[in-house]
């Protein structure tokens, strides 16, 4: 962390035993974040809190220091765990709060147990038979477990939901009420909710199932992080490629993100850019668990250097040094924009967003314009920026698609959509 994203609150300075404040200095925390300040003091006394704050503000360290705090005050002694339950929309989200609870908790007496979907269901069912104080996951899987009576509810005394409002995005909504109706009354449990945006469905969701909580909005006038240097072009369809290859060329980011919004643009990226010099990877909602982590690894670990993602990584991923992101395709929703160029520019760093408004999806910049509260400056296309672009082997499966040069038109190889595609940007009907 960076010392112009902190205040002058220190850990040490607040209701935290010292085998927490042990983790805590392990881990290089001293001062709190603007959330921590706000939410810490409130929680560890027993408030539940309703949080919003910017991604990459220290939402999780929040949550997880006052559970543990809460935790080891109970010393009432219970036969079944668990006596905590952290509820994530996504496996990323999940396994990230799973990391960063192991790394904080490192001298705490505390099994944990991290759940989701898509990979090693006996081993995570073996692993929640086995009386563990946490549950970290997402709501899927926690509730098949739950239905096979692997463990109970009935002594939760933490609840937390992180990314309430991806919980609706998701259609998770009905899945964290029925775990929410199974557990003690809210007043009988710490209750904690962490959002990027407070909206009236996530504060009827937090009054509905907590216990009058306390709704705490950091840098609620600014969407987007000042910290962030946001630009965007007006490219051609044809030249959308190109411009990319020139803009990567000139700034040689160590560690970015490419997003897109369909499954098929991102492979095709994928094609082009390797075919250019450039170590990538495509992230999309199809991928399988284990594919899916160890790529991330290995951007994490820079054997990969560009990510180019749907907006299944556009939430709940914490990696570091990210210090460019590019919306190859606008998103469709406001949102999304925001938490997009979220991934850059975490923990006080600064970070650059650059955004192409081509013919497709040009309609979406007025209305992100309008939700950011900011206009976006867009600069010239000079033809110096304009890339050569060496072609990948055309691969069969793929011969009718994909980028082919300036006078290409993938529209041959799909069905009809209501917005016009156009070339140098195929879509697909899965947008994962």
């Amino acid at each position: 962390m960076k010392n112009t994203h902190l205040t002058e609150t220190r850990f040490s300075n607040l209701e935290l035993s010292d085998i927490i404040l042990n983790g805590l200095s392990d881990a290089g925390f001293n001062q709190c974040t603007p959330i921590q300040d706000k939410a810490l003091p409130l929680s560890l006394r027993g408030k539940d809190i309703a949080g919003q704050a910017q991604t990459g503000t220290g939402k999780t360290a929040t949550f997880l220091l006052a559970m543990f705090q809460h935790l080891l005050n109970d010393e009432s002694e219970r036969i079944k765990n668990p006596r905590a339950i952290i509820l994530a929309p996504t496996r990323e989200l999940a396994i990230q709060i799973h990391k960063d609870a192991l790394l904080l908790g490192k001298y705490l007496n505390l099994k944990l147990a991290l759940i989701y979907g898509g990979t090693d269901y006996q081993k995570q069912l073996d692993k929640i038979k086995s009386n563990v104080d946490i549950i970290i996951g997402t709501p899927g899987r926690i509730i098949d477990f739950y239905r096979q009576n692997a463990f109970t509810l009935d002594n939760v005394q933490v609840t937390v939901m992180d990314e309430a409002d991806r919980m609706f995005d998701l259609g998770f909504i009905k899945d964290i009420r029925y775990l929410l109706r199974r557990m003690p009354p809210p007043d009988q449990r710490l209750n904690m909710l962490f959002s990027a945006t407070l909206s009236y469905k996530v504060t009827e969701l937090a009054y509905e199932h907590m216990n009058n909580p306390v709704l705490i909005r950091i840098e609620s006038e600014e969407v987007t992080s000042k910290s962030i240097q946001q630009s965007a072009f007006c490219p051609a369809n044809e030249q959308k490629i190109p411009l990319l290859l020139g803009i990567l060329n000139q700034y040689q980011p160590q560690r970015s993100i490419i997003f897109v919004n369909t499954k098929r643009c991102a492979e095709l990226l994928d094609d082009i850019l390797n075919a250019n010099g450039y170590k990538t990877a495509a992230l999309s909602g199809d991928v399988p668990q284990d594919k899916r982590q160890r790529l991330l690894n290995d951007f994490q670990e820079n054997r990969i250097t560009l990510l180019i993602a749907t907006d299944v990584a556009a939430r709940g991923l914490h990696i570091a040094d990210v210090s460019h992101v590019f919306n190859y395709d606008l998103p469709q929703d406001v949102e999304d924009y925001v938490h997009r160029i979220g991934r850059t520019a975490r923990f006080g760093a600064s970070g650059v967003a650059i955004s192409f408004i081509c013919e497709q999806y040009a309609y979406s910049m007025p209305d992100i314009e309008d939700y950011i509260g900011q206009k976006i400056p867009v600069q010239a296309i000079p033809k110096a920026l304009l890339a050569e672009v060496i072609m990948p082997e055309k691969k069969p499966a793929k011969a009718k698609t994909g980028y082919q040069g300036k006078h290409a038109d993938p529209r041959k190889d799909r069905a009809p959509k209501a917005r016009p595609s156009a070339p140098g940007n195929p879509q697909s009907q899965d947008n994962s």
